[in-house]
């Protein structure tokens, strides 16, 4: 049995989880996990899994249900997300913390987890974009391994299962270009909210189907992509693929290309890194048929057409407290997006101006990165407010 702590449980990626151990109650056990604004599918999660701590956003909600479920603990605010990641009142031998929060909050959770040695899920990017160094050092020094929960990271990693890291010539990372990928610079002006959350592909939230849209949350995954497998940018290539079916590929020295295919479902790569390294049966999962699929596409990334994918690959190769400025200032930008205060092509120039404008550290502290982050997004706000 192993227990499983889950930050964001009412997200996409934390339902989807919660699939993965409704289906297996025999080999993980929800022992602790964090919940969003939905209180409703919070008491609902609770009253299925039975969960022996649980935090929330507010004081007031976390009060609200500690009145109701007398036998579970209550957290909330960062130090919740902390004791969700960290709670060790509950026997076991593997415990096992899936990061599924969106944004930057997911860094503290994640560095004290690694200090109680903790296998990691990673599905939160942000984490790895705001502090690599500071996240593969600590996972270093702990001894800890870091299992990819995202698709193109997990087929990343399953197409190095058994190979020398050392013989990569370079990882090509997917992407199915978003709910604009047939738009022309020009037909973006107008578009619309309801718009970018139509993605083609994926059922996801609506901030990184926003990113998806914008091709930064790609640029995020080429960040997260160099500190998780160890490679320069120059070795990390994107390409469009409409079709999802190719999540990534790794090109060896010998020119061979080992690719992962799968149907488009988020439940493969989270029970892949749940199950670790067992596969399991995936129940109620869709087998794959090429056959039905007939044609799959491939087309050359174009930064002048995603500028966003273009600033990521600068941030990242720039280094320092940068990539921690295009995260910051894109999560402020999609907010800003998501309420109508600004519209769809000022995102890339609401993060330009954050990069533009920043005096990058080259080895940040992680006070400085949280003081960074702040910093960027009160700027923002103060501007388009």
């Amino acid at each position: 049995m192993k227990n499983i702590y889950l930050l964001g449980a009412t997200g996409s990626i934390g339902q989807q989880t919660l699939d993965v151990i409704r289906q297996h109650p025999d080999k993980f056990r929800l022992v602790a996990f964090s919940a969003g604004r939905n209180i409703q599918l919070t008491q609902k999660i609770i009253e299925e899994f039975k969960p022996a701590y649980v935090s929330v956003i507010s004081e007031e909600a976390a009060k609200q249900l500690a009145n109701q479920y007398s036998e579970v603990k209550f957290g909330f605010g960062t130090e919740g997300l902390i004791n969700v990641a960290t709670y060790d009142e509950v026997a076991g031998d593997e415990h096992f913390v899936l990061t599924a929060v969106m944004g930057s909050v997911g860094l503290l959770p994640t560095l004290k987890a690694i200090e109680r040695r903790r296998t990691i899920g990673i599905a939160n990017k942000e984490t790895l974009v705001t502090a690599g160094h500071l996240v593969m050092e600590k996972a270093k020094q702990y001894g800890v391994r870091l299992l990819p929960v995202d698709s193109e990271h997990s087929a990343i990693y399953q197409c190095l299962q058994g190979e020398d890291a050392k013989t990569v010539k370079k990882i090509i990372i997917t992407a199915s270009g978003g709910s604009f990928r047939d738009y022309t610079r020009e037909m973006l002006k107008d578009v619309t909210r309801e718009q970018a959350l139509n993605h083609p592909n994926w059922s996801m939230g609506a901030k990184i189907t926003i990113d998806s849209a914008s091709m930064m949350n790609k640029g995020l995954e080429v960040i997260e992509a160099h500190w998780l497998f160890n490679l320069p940018y120059d070795q990390i290539e994107t390409i469009l693929h409409r079709q999802s079916i190719i999540h990534s590929m790794v090109e060896f020295e010998d020119t061979s290309i080992i690719a992962h295919l799968g149907t488009p479902d988020m439940r493969i790569p989270i029970q892949f890194a749940m199950s670790y390294p067992d596969r399991i049966d995936l129940k109620q999962a869709k087998s794959l048929r090429l056959d039905e699929v007939g044609t799959l596409e491939f087309k050359k990334m174009d930064f002048d057409r995603f500028p966003c994918l273009k600033m990521a690959y600068e941030a990242g190769k720039e280094g320092g407290s940068c990539p921690t400025v295009l995260n910051a200032a894109n999560e402020a930008a999609v907010d800003l997006f998501l309420r109508d205060k600004i519209k769809f092509l000022e995102i890339e120039n609401v993060v330009y101006e954050a990069l533009e404008g920043h005096k990058m550290l080259a080895n940040p502290t992680l006070e400085e990165i949280l003081e960074i982050d702040t910093n960027t997004r009160r700027l923002i706000i103060e501007k388009y407010e």
